[in-house]
């Protein structure tokens, strides 16, 4: 009996629980088909607004600045090398790296003993010289003199002679006596030519003398020099640098033992390229005289010089492209050779002309107009130069019109967008509300759905309401609350 009753028990529980089964189905089938069969609630779909940054184009005349990076450079610098061999025996206190020395001033003096031997070797030389054009100078006058005598000798001959041809003519005279005079005539005309012979003799040896003179005046000039090249002087005002010499050392001849850099004329050499050059240059074709400043960061404190453009160079080196152009600093105080600089170099202006971000300009020179209804169109700018995070553009047909400042990739023609405009200061203006004068048939309906609508705040139920009951509602909160009303 147990048995049967265990038996009917679980009989009886198997037929409740296929029974519930069927009951639950029957319900999901009917809410299914209740459901199918209800007509769809459709609600409008609202368009998506963004909210851009506007900035209205407004044309005006723009200074431009490129700029570029150089190297400051020394325009006067001095190798200090001697001309001599030699030992040092003088050094100057401020012969040192970074030493500061005045023009004239002697930095170091090699040993000038040789030198000055071989100066009083060619001086004596010299003397020797002189005394001999002295005395060649006696000898010609000695030999001009004895010319004379001979001369006035060689005349009384001849008038001897002239003297017995008379005699012999008259008859008074004999053949010998006339001949003996000839003789002597003939005698004095022959020492004559040997005076002048003497005379020439002496002229020559006076040209000799004046020759050797000035051979030995060159080599006591050449003496004098070397001697001078012993001693090494600073040739203008500086600064020393690359200093290899010290007292007691040796030094040979064009030895390189310091460098003199004049710090108060340097300039900066910077390259830039083809296109950029073209823009530094007047109708002429010639380097125009820009201005521009040269900066130099030394742990967050800034070292600042105004400087000119001066030249340019001549060529192009192998393997560079560009140009290399050299600005004169005006004010260098504080900056050495080496240094790597900024330079900004003020262009010519351009007229009629708009600084945007570099954001609001798309590689292909294009931006993004807000027109009317706050719709986006794309127009066509030219881009003239970039600056930094800014470019310089020639937007030709869009003067006053506002433009997107920062494009994104959900931006584009055709879309809606609220635009926030801001004033010169930055700050943003806030556009006027368009509002919408209400019938009574939507202020009805618009307070019947406002106060059935139980997730609302009280706050900005009250709010709403207000503005209904007086007849005037933003056009945004009537197409939010229609939208929430399905229409």
């Amino acid at each position: 009996m147990r048995f049967l009753r265990r038996s009917l028990t679980g009989l009886f529980l198997l037929a409740t629980t296929l029974a519930l089964f069927g009951v639950a189905g029957t319900m999901v089938y009917d809410a299914i088909q209740a459901k199918m069969s209800q007509e769809p609630r459709t609600r409008p779909q609202q368009e998506r607004v963004l909210s851009v940054n506007a900035i209205k184009i407004e044309p005006t005349a723009i200074t431009p600045e490129l700029t570029v990076y150089g190297e400051v450079q020394a325009a006067k610098t001095l190798d200090l090398r001697p001309s001599t061999n030699g030992r040092i025996i003088e050094v100057s206190t401020r012969f040192q790296d970074g030493g500061i020395v005045r023009e004239g001033e002697v930095l170091v003096r090699i040993d000038p003993t040789d030198a000055q031997s071989a100066y009083d070797r060619i001086q004596a030389n010299l003397q020797d010289t002189e005394a001999e054009l002295r005395d060649a100078h006696r000898a010609l006058i000695l030999a001009q003199d004895e010319s004379a005598a001979a001369s006035e000798q060689a005349r009384i001959r001849k008038a001897a002679l002239t003297r017995q041809q008379d005699l012999q003519k008259r008859g008074f005279g004999t053949a010998s006596a006339v001949e003996i005079a000839e003789l002597a005539a003939s005698t004095a005309d022959q020492a004559v030519l040997s005076r002048r012979q003497s005379v020439a003799q002496a002229q020559a040896r006076i040209d000799q003398a004046t020759t050797q003179k000035f051979r030995a005046e060159i080599d006591l000039s050449e003496a004098q020099r070397a001697l001078d090249d012993t001693t090494i002087v600073a040739g203008f005002d500086g600064s020393l640098a690359d200093v290899a010499a010290v007292f007691g050392g040796r030094v040979t001849a064009n030895q390189l033992i310091a460098t003199l850099i004049d710090t108060s004329q340097l300039e900066v050499a910077f390259r830039v390229s083809t296109a950029q050059y073209t823009r530094l240059l007047d109708a002429d074709g010639n380097l125009i005289n820009a201005d521009a400043s040269v900066r130099l960061d030394v742990l967050g404190v800034d070292l600042v010089s105004t400087a000119t453009l001066s030249r340019e160079s001549a060529s192009v080196a192998e393997g560079q492209t560009g140009r290399l152009i050299f600005a004169t600093m005006a004010e260098p105080r504080g900056f050495r050779p080496g240094d790597f600089v900024t330079l900004s170099i003020t262009e010519p202006p351009l007229d009629r002309v708009v600084l945007l971000p570099a954001t609001a300009v798309a590689a292909d020179n294009t931006v993004l107009v807000i027109g009317e209804d706050d719709r986006l169109s794309v127009a066509d700018v030219e881009v003239l130069r970039r600056q930094g995070d800014d470019v310089i553009i020639r937007a030709r047909g869009l003067n006053g019109a506002d433009v997107v400042a920062e494009r994104s990739p959900i931006l584009g023609a055709g879309i809606k967008v609220n635009p926030i405009r801001r004033s010169v200061d930055g700050e943003v203006v806030a556009a006027e509300p368009e509002t919408v004068v209400l019938t009574p048939e939507q202020q009805a309906k618009l307070l019947s759905f406002i106060e059935g609508n139980t997730r609302m705040p009280q706050e900005a139920k009250a709010r709403i309401v207000t503005q209904i009951q007086a007849g005037e509602i933003s056009a945004e909160t009537l197409a939010r609350l229609e939208s929430r009303m399905g229409g």
